[in-house]
Parts: C-alpha cells; sequence; structure tokens
C-alpha cells in the first residue's frame, strides 16, 4: 500500500476490515505500508491500536523517514525519555527507564503517558523501586533468589519465595517473563560475555549465574519458564501454575551435562542402581538360569555398561533379549521405530545383526544413529547390521501382545466385578462395547 497516494482514513479502514480474517493458504497476512509517515493523524490513529496490537497472524512492514509516529525500539524510548526528563529537570533511575520503556512495548506515546504517572507515584524522582511499585513488577532481588534455590534444589526456599510474592500480591505471570529475561540474559552471557553491560544493575548476578548454569541448563530453564507462562492460564490459579513451572526446574536436568546436581530423581536412581548391584551380586552366586527366564529377570535392570560386547552372550544375553534392551534406550523418532520393529538374529563377536521387515527404517542414518545409543548405553564399540526380511519377536509385537492381554484381562475384570453385576442385573445396564480401556502398568522404580 502507498501511503502517500492512499492517506485517508476510508482506506486505512478498509486495510484494517481486511485483516482481521485469517489467510487461506498461508500462515500470515503481511502488509507493506510505503511512506506511512504520509498518512493523515486520522488514518494513523485508526490503525494505531492494531499496529501495537496486531492479530497474532498479521505482519505489518512500515517504510518512512519519519520514525517518530512508529513503534520504536525500547532503546529509542529510554534515550528519549531521558531527554524529556533531563530537560524537565527530573531525577530518575535508568534502570526505572528501561522498565517503563518495556512496560510501553514500542510505544512512545504509552511511554510518556507510564512516565506522568511515575512522575506522580514517586513524587518527582523516578526511581527503579517506585517503577516496580506502580507497574507491579518483580524486583530483581526476588530472581536472584529464585535461580539460587533451583540451582542447590532447595525447594523449601523456592516455595518460600512463591508465597512472598503471593503475599504482596504481585503478578505471577510478570514474574514468569522477567524470569525468561534473565535466562536469556544469562544464556547470551555464557555466549558473548560482552553483551552483558556494566551499567546492568543485574550485571553481576547473570554473570555469577552463567558460571554457575550449564548451557543445557539455562535452555532447559527457559524453555520451562516460557512453556509455563502460556499455561497460565490453564492452571487451577495462577500460583499453582507459577509453582508447578517451578517444580518443572528442580525436577528436570539435562541428563548429558557433567556435575549434574542431585535431586530425587537422582536420588532415587541412585538408590535403584544400589539395589541393582545387590541383585546382580545375589544372583551371580546362583546357577545359570534357562535363558527365557534369564530374559524376564534382566527386564528391569540394564545392561552392565562395563560388560564388553563379546561377552554378552557368556552372561546368558540372546537373541530373545532385545526387545527388554530395546525398551530401555533413550529413542525417539525413526530410530526408536526401527529398533521397536526389528529383530536381533545373530550375535558375532562386537556385530550384531538386525532384521528389519520395511526397508525405509533401515536406512544408514537411522541405522548409524542406533548404532550409538547401542554403544553408548552398553560401553563398548560394536557394528551393527540390518537385512530385510520377515520378523516375529521384536518389541512392537511384544507389546502389542501384551496390550491384547491387558484388554482381555480389563474386560475380564469388570464383567466379574460385583457392582457391574448388580448394575446389570438391577437396572438392565449394558457395557457398551470397547469402553474398556485398561489402567497402564506404572513403573515404581520412576516414581
Amino acid at each position: 500500500m502507498d501511503a502517500a497516494s492512499n492517506r485517508g482514513v476510508d482506506e486505512m479502514a478498509s486495510l484494517l476490515e481486511r485483516a482481521v480474517y485469517a489467510p487461506v493458504n498461508a500462515r500470515f497476512k503481511v502488509y507493506m505500508i510505503d511512506e506511512v509517515h504520509m498518512l493523515t493523524n486520522h488514518a494513523f490513529n485508526a490503525m494505531l491500536k492494531t499496529l501495537e496490537e496486531p492479530p497474532s497472524h498479521v505482519k505489518f512492514i512500515l517504510a518512512t523517514t519519519d520514525p517518530q509516529k512508529i513503534p520504536m525500539p525500547a532503546v529509542h524510548i529510554v534515550a528519549h525519555l531521558q531527554k524529556v526528563l533531563t530537560e524537565e529537570k527530573l531525577g530518575f533511575e535508568l534502570q526505572a527507564l528501561r522498565l517503563l520503556a518495556r512496560a510501553a512495548d514500542g510505544s512512545m506515546r504509552d511511554a510518556l503517558s507510564l512516565t506522568d504517572q511515575a512522575i506522580a507515584y514517586a513524587a518527582g524522582q523516578i526511581s527503579e523501586e517506585a517503577v516496580r511499585g506502580m507497574l507491579g513488577a518483580l524486583d530483581q532481588h526476588y530472581l536472584t533468589r529464585l535461580l539460587d534455590a533451583i540451582a542447590t534444589s532447595d525447594g523449601a526456599e523456592v516455595l518460600a519465595i512463591a508465597d512472598e510474592l503471593a503475599a504482596r500480591s504481585l503478578s505471577f505471570l510478570l514474574a514468569l517473563q522477567d524470569l525468561s529475561t534473565m535466562l536469556h540474559q544469562i544464556a547470551w552471557a555464557q555466549v558473548a560475555p560482552q553483551s552483558v553491560l556494566d551499567e546492568l544493575p543485574e550485571a553481576e548476578d547473570i554473570r555469577r549465574f552463567a558460571s554457575l548454569f550449564s548451557p543445557e541448563q539455562v535452555q532447559l530453564y527457559y524453555q520451562i519458564a516460557t512453556i509455563g507462562r502460556s499455561e497460565l492460564g490453564l492452571a487451577p490459579d495462577e500460583y499453582a501454575g507459577f509453582t508447578m513451572t517451578l517444580l518443572r526446574m528442580l525436577a528436570f536436568y539435562p541428563a548429558n551435562t557433567a556435575g549434574a546436581r542431585p535431586t530425587i530423581a537422582a536420588s532415587q536412581a541412585s538408590q535403584a542402581s544400589q539395589a541393582s548391584q545387590a541383585s546382580q551380586a545375589s544372583q551371580a552366586s546362583r546357577p545359570v538360569e534357562s535363558v527365557p527366564e534369564l530374559a524376564q529377570a534382566a527386564m528391569p535392570n540394564p545392561v552392565d555398561v562395563s560388560t564388553p560386547i563379546d561377552s554378552l552372550m557368556a552372561l546368558g544375553f540372546t537373541e530373545h533379549d532385545w526387545p527388554s534392551l530395546v525398551a530401555r534406550l533413550p529413542l525417539r523418532g525413526l530410530v526408536k521405530e526401527l529398533a521397536y520393529r526389528s529383530e536381533l538374529v545373530r550375535i558375532e563377536g562386537a556385530t550384531l545383526t538386525l532384521k528389519v521387515s520395511v526397508a525405509q527404517l533401515a536406512e544408514r542414518l537411522q541405522v548409524e544413529k542406533l548404532r550409538t545409543a547401542l554403544t553408548e548405553y552398553l560401553g563398548k564399540p560394536l557394528k551393527l547390521v540390518t537385512e530385510i526380511g520377515a520378523v516375529t519377536q521384536t518389541a512392537a509385537v511384544l507389546d502389542a501382545a501384551q496390550n491384547v492381554q491387558r484388554q482381555q484381562a480389563a474386560e475380564q475384570a469388570l464383567a466379574q466385578d460385583p457392582f457391574a453385576q448388580a448394575l446389570m442385573r438391577d437396572f438392565d445396564a449394558t457395557i457398551v462395547p470397547g469402553s474398556i480401556k485398561p489402567v497402564q502398568p506404572t513403573n515404581i522404580s520412576n516414581i
């Protein structure tokens, strides 16, 4: 749209009426407005609200030689507020202006309006504390305490901080937003330390957390915070949604990061490992059992990573144990399908031969990824060979058989339930075919 020749309010109203409808065959509607400064005041005011809060499917590209009329970057808003307040001889703190600029969300008009409110609220001296109180923004001290508590897995301190925020009626939505912003700054401090400006009040804390957390941790916590913020409206209340988000940060940890902090899950894993070692020690003193019994007993415990691949057969590991081993591998996507739908047909030294019924699953990329996962899990390098043919003993086949057994058991249990029998007898009730769903088994070691 050429704003120089379509500068009236009628043309702009027509454009905005069309903008509200989602595109038919694309993700976005993109409006390019050239010479946008040529729009009349009424036309620009008509589109101003849409520019500040556009629909998710609309993108505006504005070309102008008059940047005073369009949404501005926060750094420009801060510079302009500094100039205005200096000329008005009003005291201010730079961090307070940054908060006002972020709250204005690109609108200089809103920034000036918020600044007027801050002057009245703070009785002339625009301080960071006053602006935070006016906006309901989170004190930086709470963020540093939260991250320190998460770093030490101090759940009691995390809950105490959440209670303090609730007692002060601070916004949990803004708390997650500020936490995401700080994690973003920490992530960049790890990659580009010069990105942390010394004039930032939180610069020292950002650098400290950049060395305290691994890059994988920061990325994980950032994702948890942003997802938790988007799900806050789905929670029973904001307090529950906020605290559950923090609990995720305490519960999850990148698996491949060195120096992992102790967590509840890690403690349980350690206990399970000790129990597994005790079980293996007791089994070592007993005679070797038959292959099916050995395979069944080995399912809860992973293969010892110190076991050389060429000695698996000596320990009784056979082709029949492949489904139980596959179930414990951390696989996903096509690699998981390859493992679940393949059958181990031979073990020859350090070479495993798999038979696959679907040739597309046996492509080199999937096979290499599966070989890497097996090597990491077993602790020894190995070679993986695939063949195309009919399969019988796969993890997918066994899972399907177990699902059928669970379904039959659930249907039989309901049919024999006295309460269900009474309902059918007294009220002529019937069981809707296909409505019975078996309860999925729970792995106690994961609780």
